[in-house]
């Protein structure tokens, strides 16, 4: 089984910043792909940005220039660097994994998602 867990939420005020971190863990054979992504309250899940490995990631539009997405040596841990936060940014914030794991001999896919972290923006 592979375990993702995030972690960093918390509160802070307009043009404060946080970092946030999501692990995985268990018998991981490769990593394609770390992603984070957010859910307001009364709003659907919305993408933020993304690892693809080789340096290669992607963010929202509304994100661009204030989140960085990163990820450790070992590549089995994300992290989201989010400057200059704004109130619209308030939503639980959940880490996505794709790769592939070692099972009884085999290597299987596995997409997993963590249980969230709540971040808060507010004065």
């Amino acid at each position: 089984q592979v375990r993702v867990v995030e972690s960093g939420g918390g509160l802070v005020h307009p043009g404060g910043s946080l970092r946030l971190s999501c692990a995985a863990s268990g018998v991981i054979s490769s990593i394609n792909a770390m992603g984070w992504y957010r859910q307001a309250p009364g709003k659907e899940r919305e993408f933020v940005a993304v690892d693809t490995g080789f340096s290669t990631s992607n963010y929202a539009d509304s994100v661009k220039g204030r989140f960085t997405i990163s990820r450790d040596n070992a590549g089995n841990t994300a992290y989201l660097q989010m400057d200059n936060l704004k109130p619209e940014d308030t939503a639980i914030y959940y880490c996505n994994v794709d790769g592939h794991m070692f099972e009884n001999s085999w290597v299987k896919h596995f997409d997993v998602w963590g249980q969230g972290t709540r971040v808060t923006v507010s004065s």
